[in-house]
């Protein structure tokens, strides 16, 4: 089981203790309804390396890019249960709509995005490609979203 960082002070502390031994692999997202799309796609991620971050939108965060009805879940729950799969191993809240600042802290291995993201889409890339890290766009799984979960519940 993962560990929920509330800062990212305390997730620094912990990568640099793990970084000699393990590559560090990086991805980030709302994950407002967990479904099985993200648990696919979070195993896959923690297939490229040994040790797998999550980047959590904050809820102010996921209000700007998503609408005024979401999120449908709070940041602490969603960290929470992203924490508690077997492939991830910490997640953490950021409060920007992207996660460039904190990927310039993390300093990942590894930064993967769904496949519906191309390589020169994913915020951060050109950041880790330039220390020789990988970018990475994972498979998607199509009609697997918690946008279609939330038109199915609205149309019942």
């Amino acid at each position: 089981m993962g560990q929920f960082y509330s800062n990212s002070k305390d997730l620094l502390e912990k990568i640099n203790a793990i970084r000699k031994n393990k590559k560090v692999v990086f991805t980030n997202g709302c994950f407002d309804l967990l479904h099985v799309g993200h648990v696919k796609y979070l195993k896959e991620a923690k297939s490229k390396g040994d040790f797998l971050i999550v980047g959590i939108n904050a809820d102010a965060s996921v209000k700007r890019l998503k609408g005024p009805t979401r999120p449908i879940q709070n940041e602490n729950d969603r960290s929470e249960i992203l924490a508690a799969l077997e492939s991830v191993d910490a997640t953490v809240i950021f409060t920007e709509d992207t996660p460039e600042n904190l990927i310039k802290m993390v300093h990942p291995d590894v930064l993967v995005k769904g496949g519906d993201w191309k390589i020169n889409q994913i915020v951060g890339g050109e950041f880790v490609q330039g220390y020789g890290g990988q970018v990475l766009s994972l498979v998607f799984i199509d009609g697997k979203s918690t946008t279609s979960i939330v038109s199915k519940i609205e149309k019942s």
